[in-house]
């Protein structure tokens, strides 16, 4: 937990509700299950996280027995008016063509969602193109890219809002019972934004929160860290207001997110968050909530420089390490499986007294 921090009201209607229907985890829930985690015929507190996801997800269901029977993990696509300032390794087309490669189901996260059993949803937020004919596309365009964060804000304050609502909206139609998401991104220089708000919210400058994204080289990451440091000088986000930061420094995508991740909890669903740019929109979430990191689970440990900050900002840990940089929600998909794993552990695991085996001394 992050202290006593405060829920931030927005001014949204849609987003204010939501916050205020997310509440604690159920005690009664965990206690119980803690209780039956300790029957399973092992030493006690054996398997680790695994025991920790079970525990946790009975706590957010407030179920006995809970299962997931639905896995999807959404694909929030934006453009970025920073990426003129060459800090990426591919050119801004690149998000358009690969919203049409999931929609395919020709990129890594088809792949890994379909090992694991999981929908790809792609929700076109803030792309600078249209889609006329792309069935599956969740349409839900705000803005078509956002303005270059070295010379001015990256959105308004309302379309910002309007992102998170967008998020919310998604939570809520994709929420049941048994339901887990995951959150993706797409949008070429999106990790530029991401440093900035994680510098925002955890004071530290630039060059300790900016790693190579795409790969780039020596001059364009020099050239990305002083993007990023002139997006601050020339906005100056106040960072006890957290939709300011959004608006000026964040991106649609990530502010899209966030509101995926704040609907979420009002409706009682977990989220597995992804890589840099998931967990830069989850840490806008927990900053309008303190509650929200309950209902996290931090997938994979990035590569990219500013990860763990992020982090260790919101008060969550990584279970999977295995140098990715992808993004597009692989790293989540991936960590679906095992928390999916842990449920079939709690629920299908003989007990001590089940299978006849003597318990420990």
């Amino acid at each position: 937990m992050n202290g006593i921090r405060e829920i931030k009201k927005t001014g949204s209607e849609i987003i204010d509700g939501a916050l205020e229907a997310i509440c604690a985890l159920d005690k009664n829930a965990m206690e119980l299950a803690q209780q039956r985690l300790d029957m399973l015929t092992k030493p006690k507190d054996s398997l680790g996280y695994l025991e920790e996801f079970a525990k946790r997800i009975a706590g957010i269901t407030g179920e006995k027995s809970p299962t997931i029977s639905s896995k999807t993990v959404f694909v929030f696509a934006g453009d970025h008016g920073i990426a003129a300032e060459g800090v990426s390794a591919f050119p801004a087309e690149v998000t358009p063509q690969m919203v049409l490669n999931f929609l395919a189901g020709g990129a890594g996260i088809n792949v890994i969602a379909r090992h694991v059993g999981a929908t790809v949803k792609v929700v076109d937020i803030g792309v600078n193109a249209d889609f006329d004919d792309a069935p599956g596309l969740l349409k839900k365009k705000v803005v078509r890219g956002t303005g270059n964060i070295a010379k001015g804000p990256a959105m308004t304050r309302q379309e910002a809002i309007d992102c998170i609502e967008v998020g919310i909206e998604i939570a809520r139609e994709f929420s049941a019972p048994g339901a887990i998401f995951g959150t993706g991104e797409m949008g070429i220089g999106n990790t530029t934004p991401s440093a900035a708000l994680v510098s925002v919210f955890t004071g530290l400058c630039p060059a300790e929160v900016t790693g190579r994204g795409t790969g780039i080289d020596d001059k364009s990451y020099a050239r990305k860290v002083e993007a990023i440091e002139e997006a601050l000088r020339v906005n100056t986000p106040d960072a006890t207001d957290p939709m300011e930061v959004l608006a000026k420094v964040g991106g649609a995508e990530i502010a899209g997110i966030a509101g995926l991740i704040i609907g979420a909890a009002s409706e009682r669903v977990p989220v597995v968050v992804d890589g840099f740019i998931s967990t830069a929109g989850a840490l806008v979430a927990s900053r309008l909530h303190p509650e929200v990191e309950q209902y996290l689970f931090a997938s994979h440990s990035s590569v990219e420089r500013g990860h763990r900050a992020a982090l260790d900002a919101i008060g969550i840990r990584p279970f999977l390490d295995l140098n990715l940089r992808l993004g597009e929600g692989t790293g989540g998909a991936l960590a679906i499986s095992s928390i999916e794993a842990a449920l079939k552990i709690f629920n299908e695991m003989a007990t001590f007294g089940s299978a006849g085996v003597s318990e420990q001394e």
